[in-house]
């Protein structure tokens, strides 16, 4: 693993490759758990906002990624023409918090998943801790053979798989289930803030999905597959979440649906599905937790940073509070939603997508600014950040994630304009 750019000869990636990935990286039980949160809503004004809010982010996503494919550069190399070489370094800290965060949420909901399944059974197979130590090393497994042609058949086979494993939970959630009574009146939910929380799925992505498009053959066929392979998974996971919350009102609908599943003599189908779901879609995490930490020092090598971020990911999901989940959801979108509003307006709109590669990766060059940061985005990113919050805060109609975002970008952009007069 290197940060400097992947050469044009050495990008593997085709667009098959890339919808596998990302559709392998939605088929989650955190996002059917997710979806669940949407229920105050209703059926058809949360599945609205699910497919709304996934037609916003994932767009967003998709076209960080387009960054990556251009120029063969990772994600937090990526940020530093707007905020500076040293400026990155600030945004790939936060990242590292974040995937690790998203590391442990996955294989805390794995390991209860799992130690449902297997409780039946008794002994260790009853054991949160035992799964998630389990799948957590498969999780480093699988990030370290990103890429290689094991990985690609790996991938291929388990999403391929994992797929049919969901339409069994399908059909158990639409059609297996019995209805329970009404649990005690939730707080209505506005339409705008369950857009946020949609919104903030894969936006917890962009951080990172240049990271992977940087070996992309070709980028329009990586920004499609991207985008439809996150896109129709992720809005059927959180449909799932949704429809079985409504339906019973439990808080884990995903580990329901998983337990109707052991009842229904599909034990098997529903444990791959908690293992591999898992795996599939947190590589990514530890993947690019090296990558962040590779931005900011190369001192030392790729492969012991991978094991160091499997094995705290490992640690922290032993020890990590799940009722902050929905707020960690909120946190993500906060900080990264007015960060790349300052990123895609700097590259799209104000570069036209042209960079002085070389330069990334020079102090005192290009993109120095003022002792390797850019004042100009960081004003802008706070000023995003205080938006979002504000929104929150005030609980107004129009959420935080487009406001944010718009903010950022303006105002970024009228700076940047007025300091190149």
């Amino acid at each position: 693993m290197d940060i400097r750019p992947v050469p044009l000869a050495e990008r593997n990636l085709a667009g098959r490759d890339f919808f596998l990935l990302w559709a392998g990286v939605a088929i989650s039980l955190a996002e059917i758990w997710a979806g669940g949160f949407l229920a105050p809503m209703g059926f058809w004004a949360g599945l609205w906002a699910i497919l709304l809010g996934h037609l916003i982010g994932n767009t967003l996503m998709a076209l960080g990624g387009v960054i990556g494919s251009d120029h063969g550069i990772m994600s937090m190399v990526s940020i530093r023409p707007a905020f500076g070489i040293r400026g990155s370094n600030l945004a790939a800290v936060l990242n590292i918090i974040q995937l690790i965060g998203w590391a442990a949420i996955m294989l805390i909901i794995g390991g209860r998943a799992g130690a449902a399944l297997g409780k039946p059974v008794g002994g260790i197979l009853a054991s949160d801790s035992f799964w998630v130590v389990l799948i957590g090393v498969g999780t480093l497994l699988w990030a370290f053979w990103t890429g290689k042609t094991v990985w690609k058949i790996l991938q291929t086979v388990s999403v391929a798989a994992l797929l049919l494993v969901i339409a069994m939970m399908t059909w158990v959630a639409f059609g297996g289930m019995e209805p329970q009574p009404a649990a005690a009146n939730a707080q209505p939910m506005a339409f705008m803030t369950g857009l946020d929380l949609v919104i903030a799925m894969p936006i917890s992505w962009m951080p990172l999905v240049a990271d992977y498009s940087r070996s992309a053959r070709s980028t329009r066929s990586a920004f499609w597959n991207t985008w439809w392979g996150y896109f129709l998974v992720s809005s059927w996971m959180y449909v799932l979440g949704l429809q079985v919350t409504l339906l019973t009102g439990v808080t884990d609908p995903g580990l329901l649906v998983l337990e109707t599943m052991g009842g229904l003599g599909l034990a098997v189908p529903a444990l791959f599905m908690v293992v591999f779901s898992t795996i599939t879609s947190d590589f990514p995490d530890v993947y690019s937790a090296t990558c962040s930490l590779l931005n900011i020092s190369q001192k030392v090598s790729a492969r012991t940073v991978m094991w160091i971020a499997g094995i705290v990911s490992i640690l922290v999901a032993l020890v990590f509070p799940m009722e902050q989940y929905e707020n960690f959801l909120f946190f993500i979108g906060a900080m990264f939603i007015p960060l790349f509003g300052v990123v895609l307006t700097d590259y799209f709109i104000l570069r036209g997508r042209k960079l002085e590669v070389d330069a990334i990766y020079v102090e005192g060059g290009t993109y120095w600014y003022r002792k390797g940061c850019n004042p100009a985005a960081f004003a802008a990113w706070a000023v995003g950040f205080a938006v979002y919050e504000a929104m929150a805060l005030l609980k107004l109609a129009v959420g935080g994630s487009i406001p944010s975002m718009l903010a950022a970008g303006m105002l970024y952009w009228a700076l940047s304009r007025k300091a190149a007069r």
